[in-house]
């Protein structure tokens, strides 16, 4: 969770702290030692070794459609390019560019799911193409054979000689794991700067309240249940064996708070769950975002500010809402998703020189479009804010969205609000019925 001040320090040992972060707070894979490497691989990289965590993956067809359209549906953009595919897995990406025409596909895979990788493309018969490379993409050196028209200097560490670097590396809520470090990494690297293409090429972070009251509710009541059973624990240990324990109630109610109702849950929401419309907390730019901004949402960057208008049950004579957004209530939360495009270079160093994307394709892990295995993430409040017929609750506040210090491809997110309520006909700052006092909680997203 993110620190709040503390004035007692806890007494520390010299045993060594397993933290999954380098010294300098960055991944591993870039400058951790072989501790911060173990580690990493033991909290992230092992279960993408494991062939059900990629059927998950690939079953996935919303995911999968978009990428195959990206690709197969801009042949002519791959036809003898080369190609680096960060995170290959079982390598399907790297097959279609091949498919797609690629000249030579780099594979790169960190983990031992490259010895399937392998068979996959010579199963498919595009092995004389792809070039599997297993290790961490921050230190592959590409093969100097493969780049004749370099001189033997450039050639000892081939550079900007890549067209194009297609990845699948969206986390929950996009930047959850962390991933887009690498891949900044590789393109700072690899990628031709003025004609080369990222696929996806743009993202988005959306952010919306939600009613989601029966899952809430299951979350609250685990939490009660829990604090129960601790209660009867502590009586029976003190009737039974002497001893008291209630010294250690308000340290087991954080425990269970930060699990049962500070943590984000996974979710699939159905469409009519988002209460008014989203807002964007967060654009990037593949082709030209930095690695500051792939760390998060800080207070008071562009988007981190919302303000939603929550429309309370106005039903006509009839019996039927007046518009789409009005509902019975009450607001359960906040969920958060993204979408992921796959289009031309917009930015200006390269918009005029890069390849156009003539078929885009775009994907979309929000509730409108059905299952994806990211679904949203929902941060359900402890409390839930009643919705009142013909007013319009009005929320105002910030998202912050920062990376664990024990743990680099974790994230928490701080979300703080204030509520009023005004009659529905009035507008947006007209007199207000009623003000409540400013909420912040911080999610663990885990």
């Amino acid at each position: 969770m993110m620190d709040e001040d503390n004035n007692e320090k806890p007494l520390t040992t010299a045993l060594p702290q397993f933290i999954n972060a380098s010294e300098t707070g960055e991944i591993p894979s870039f400058n951790g030692d072989e501790k911060a490497k173990a580690t990493d691989f033991a909290n992230y990289f092992c279960s993408y070794a494991q062939l059900y965590h990629q059927k998950q993956m690939l079953v996935d067809h919303n995911r999968m459609a978009a990428y195959h359209s990206a690709i197969m549906g801009n042949a002519n953009v791959f036809k003898d390019k080369v190609v680096m595919d960060v995170g290959t897995g079982s390598g399907i990406l790297a097959v279609w560019a091949a498919q797609a025409g690629a000249r030579r596909v780099y594979a790169v895979e960190y983990t031992d799911m490259a010895k399937y990788a392998k068979k996959i493309m010579e199963k498919n018969n595009v092995a004389d193409i792809v070039t599997v490379i297993q290790g961490a993409v921050e230190d592959v050196v590409l093969p100097a054979e493969d780049f004749p028209d370099l001189t033997e200097a450039e050639r000892a560490d081939p550079t900007e000689c890549v067209d194009i670097i297609i990845s699948e590396w969206m986390g929950y809520f996009l930047l959850r794991e962390s991933m887009l470090d690498s891949l900044i990494r590789a393109r700072d690297k690899f990628l031709k700067p003025s004609t080369g293409l990222m696929l996806p090429s743009h993202t988005t972070m959306f952010f919306a309240p939600v009613h989601d009251e029966e899952e809430r509710k299951v979350s609250v009541s685990e939490y009660t249940r829990t604090m129960g059973e601790w209660n009867e624990f502590v009586e029976t240990t003190s009737s039974t064996y002497g001893v008291d324990m209630s010294v250690l109630g308000e340290d087991f109610d954080r425990e269970q708070k930060e699990y049962y109702l500070l943590s984000s849950r996974w979710s699939e929401l159905m469409p009519d769950a988002i209460i008014a419309p989203a807002t964007i907390v967060k654009s990037l730019d593949m082709a030209t975002c930095t690695i500051a901004q792939a760390r998060g949402i800080a207070m008071g960057d562009e988007g981190s500010r919302f303000e939603f208008n929550v429309i309370g049950p106005d039903r006509s004579p009839g019996g039927a809402p007046v518009n789409n957004w009005s509902i019975d209530g009450p607001i359960s939360g906040f969920a958060g998703w993204f979408t992921a495009d796959f289009k031309s270079r917009t930015d200006e160093f390269a918009r005029d020189t890069a390849p156009a994307i003539d078929n885009p394709a775009v994907l979309s892990t929000g509730p409108e479009n059905g299952y994806t295995h990211w679904g949203q993430q929902v941060f359900h409040l402890p409390s839930s804010i009643p919705l009142i017929a013909g007013e319009t609750t009005l929320l105002e506040g910030d998202v912050e969205m920062m990376r664990s210090k024990e743990n680099s491809r974790l994230y928490n997110c701080r979300i703080s609000f204030t509520s009023t309520r005004r009659k529905s006909t009035e507008k947006v700052g007209g007199r207000i019925l009623m003000k409540g006092g400013k909420i912040e909680h911080v999610y663990q997203i885990p």
